[in-house]
This record gives structure tokens, C-alpha cells and sequence, in this order.
């Protein structure tokens, strides 16, 4: 499942970023790390972009951005 795919308030755990290069570190600098946390908090009118928290910050970022992260629902 990748982080596009998440529901507005479902929680997920990093588990990869997908793809090299400067996308993939800028990501990674915002603190999108293998193990984090993240809950969609919501979508803008569209789906795109979306809001993640994560780290007790907020985030949006793109659809296009959000379907390199691959992600697994806390519940299992």
C-alpha cells in the first residue's frame, strides 16, 4: 500500500521510498523515514495534494510524491 491509498485519519508505518535521486533524499529530510508514523489527515478537493502528520507536524504533499512511499497499517 502506498501513502496515497490511505483513508483520512488511518494511521500507517513507513516502510520504504521508492525510486533515487533528489525526490527520494528531499522526502527523506522531512523526516519520510523507514519506521515513522504517519496518519492522513486529510485530502484537498480532488486528492490532490494530501495532508499528512507526522513527527507532530503537519505535511502535504503531492499524489505523484506520496505513491513512492510504501507504507503498512498499524493495525496489521
Amino acid at each position: 500500500m502506498t501513502l496515497d491509498q490511505l483513508k483520512p485519519g488511518q494511521q500507517a508505518i513507513i516502510a520504504s521510498i521508492d525510486g533515487e535521486g533528489p525526490l527520494v533524499q528531499r522526502l527523506m529530510a522531512l523526516g519520510l523515514l523507514e519506521g515513522s508514523e504517519v496518519i492522513l489527515t486529510r485530502r484537498a478537493l480532488g486528492g490532490d495534494p494530501i495532508e499528512i502528520e507526522l513527527m507532530g507536524y503537519a505535511l502535504s504533499l503531492r499524489k505523484d510524491e506520496a505513491r513512492r512511499v510504501e507504507v503498512k497499517d498499524v493495525r496489521g
